[in-house]
């Protein structure tokens, strides 16, 4: 995945502040969902590669118990987490228990799961 990963970071449009991050959402029956970062002069009209990749593939049809694993690739020495925005996107639409690859511009660097990220998170069940 990291050579895909690497490929992709071509495609992040990062001219504000100049940080590339490519993501690959892996679905269950092997369909890779690609995304990268979007960086607008209004930086809220923007998008990360996370939620790029994840409303890319929810467009497709693709529902949370469809997901298998995410990578996600910074243009950096150091790997990266994915922000709150997204790790909120990812809570809602993909399982607790989706792995995710993280990785530099150099290697794979680490394995988390999503919940891990998660705690004490807000979802579904708190707007009830």
């Amino acid at each position: 995945m990291y050579n895909e990963l690497l490929k992709l970071l071509k495609n992040s449009r990062s001219d504000y502040y100049n940080f590339k991050v490519s993501a690959i959402l892996v679905s269950n029956d092997g369909r890779l969902f690609n995304g990268v970062n979007i960086e607008t002069s209004s930086p809220q009209a923007g998008i990360c590669a996370e939620r790029n990749a994840l409303f890319n593939a929810m467009s497709n049809g693709l529902k949370k118990e469809d997901f298998k694993e995410l990578h996600i690739m910074v243009d950096s020495d150091k790997y990266s987490f994915p922000c709150y925005i997204c790790r909120q996107a990812l809570n809602d639409f993909v399982s607790k228990d989706l792995p995710i690859y993280l990785y530099s511009k150099n290697k794979f660097e680490e394995r988390i799961i999503l919940k891990d990220l998660l705690s004490h998170s807000f979802d579904k069940e708190d707007l009830l």
